[in-house]
């Protein structure tokens, strides 16, 4: 059986991850498919992991734990210069979820397929299992059907592991605790995630308005990369709110709800 595990840098493939090892089963591939667009956060993890798994005897060269695959090495690298070139923004700001599949799976199986060949499973009829990273908290989403190349595992699942057993498995493994794991610039982000970002991450905020900006004639109904909000006024309005704030007394009221 060959196995390929789903890294994506957060609490799930983390804990997948950190789960197989503790049962002593070792995926033969670990990818982790880069955007071009993940946060400074996930970038320094999956260096972290790759020195965990190294200490724990994954591979004999430093660097080799996990391969990183990509969409496109060419002008378009990453789905920010994507969308820059076309004047539009990731697909999911217009309600589509083009982006996984176009710059994580579609990576991911050119890698497979080559490495498979490589493998010569191909010729042998020999599938492989791919493991994903869906917890047991989210057990409606584990339900990618198999076809003659891949068959789908979700051993979270399997294991009835949700968010608190993910966080539980990786502070018993003692590896690296990551952040969430999304672009910068995605449209799923929650307000108080934009907010934090152009605390945490100014620069980053910037090149977001920036997509916002060079979109807008492209946009038609969608206001941003919130789809219903744009970042850019969301962060001008908590600015302007705080600057309020800062000429208020200091009991103020608390009829504020947080978003």
């Amino acid at each position: 059986m060959l196995s390929v595990l789903s890294f994506g840098g957060g609490v799930n493939s983390t804990a997948l991850l950190c789960g197989l090892l503790e049962r002593h089963e070792r995926p033969d591939a670990i990818l982790f498919a880069d955007t071009g667009g993940e946060k400074p956060e996930t970038y320094q993890h999956v260096k972290d992991m790759e020195s965990w798994l190294f200490s724990r005897g994954f591979a004999q060269t430093k660097g080799l734990c996990i391969t990183t695959v990509k969409y496109d090495t060419g002008p378009n690298e990453s789905l920010e210069a994507e969308s820059l070139a076309n004047k539009t923004l990731p697909s999911l700001a217009f309600g589509f979820k083009g982006c996984s599949v176009k710059w994580k799976r579609q990576p991911m199986d050119r890698w497979i397929k080559k490495w498979w060949c490589a493998q010569a499973a191909w010729d042998n009829h020999i599938p492989v299992y791919r493991l994903i990273g869906i917890d047991a908290g989210e057990a409606h989403r584990g339900k990618i059907p198999d076809d003659k190349r891949f068959r789908y595992k979700f051993p979270l699942i399997e294991w009835d592991w949700g968010r608190e057993e993910c966080i539980e498995a990786i502070e018993r493994a003692g590896a690296p605790m990551p952040a969430k794991s999304a672009c910068w610039y995605c449209p799923a982000s929650r307000k108080a995630e934009v907010l934090k970002l152009a605390a945490e991450h100014p620069e980053l905020h910037e090149r977001a308005v920036a997509m916002e900006r060079n979109a807008q004639e492209n946009l038609g109904t969608v206001k941003g990369l919130g789809r219903h909000w744009s970042w850019e006024n969301l962060v001008k309005a908590d600015r302007a709110q705080l600057r309020l704030f800062s000429e208020a007394p200091e009991e103020a009221c608390m009829c504020y709800d947080g978003d």
